[in-house]
């Protein structure tokens, strides 16, 4: 495992359907060391601080024969580290080789895998293509967020070392089930929800999904009224 690049990015203004929308996602590599704080990268920042970004999703992590996978599908001879708003562009760590709770170790520092990447629709706006956003998300391609443990500089062409493998480990591709209808949806929550590594927004999200499956499993009942 190997970080290829490093890719920063200040948002950008951009119409989408007659209106306006600021974003983060346009990333391009850097040079040299980069600092990694419980915020993420010095230099980097997020247009939606309710959404992106925070101490639970500092980093975006994405490998890079993911890019060269959707590049061949959309008929590209490849996709350019940062394409897809990631932060890292590494080897060696696809998606269902990272797990949840997962910690690594990048130059100095220390990250923890907090949750898969959710795409939302200002991806389709990056690739002028709106139908990419669930192409993307069934994919099992997504990509994952680490926190920062212990905060350092990453270099690319840094060996990742994994130091620790959550003792209950549930991938990054098993982990998108849990936005996925059908029969292994509920297990799949109830399995995440009980990773202590989950990302707090990860964590609200899955549970009120899984209180709407409870809540359709045991509907609630009324006693006819008398007469």
């Amino acid at each position: 495992m190997k970080v290829l690049s490093i890719n920063l990015g200040t948002p950008k203004t951009l119409l989408y359907r007659g209106k306006t929308v600021k974003t983060g996602i346009f990333k391009t590599p850097t040079e040299g060391p980069q600092t990694a704080t419980f915020e993420g990268f010095i230099g980097d920042h997020q247009a939606d601080l309710k959404h992106h970004g925070g101490p639970d999703k500092a980093i975006y992590v994405y490998d890079h024969i993911n890019l060269g996978y959707w590049a061949l599908k959309r008929g590209e001879s490849d996709y350019p580290p940062g394409h897809l708003g990631e932060n890292l562009t590494v080897t060696g760590m696809e998606d269902e080789n990272v797990h949840l709770g997962d910690v690594f170790v990048m130059g100095t520092t220390e990250l923890q895998v907090t949750q898969p990447r959710v795409p939302c629709f200002k991806l389709g706006v990056k690739l002028k293509d709106a139908g990419f956003v669930g192409d993307f998300l069934r994919s099992g391609r997504t990509g994952f967020y680490l926190r920062v443990l212990k905060e350092g500089t990453i270099s690319a062409g840094d060996t990742i070392m994994k130091c620790r493998e959550d003792p209950a480990p549930i991938s990054i591709k098993e982990a998108m089930k849990c936005l996925i209808q059908g029969p292994e949806q509920r297990p799949m929550i109830e399995r995440v929800l009980a990773n202590e590594a989950l990302s707090l927004a990860w964590r609200l999200d899955l549970q009120d999904r899984f209180a709407t499956h409870h809540a359709a499993d045991h509907p609630m009942t009324t006693s006819p009224s008398s007469t």
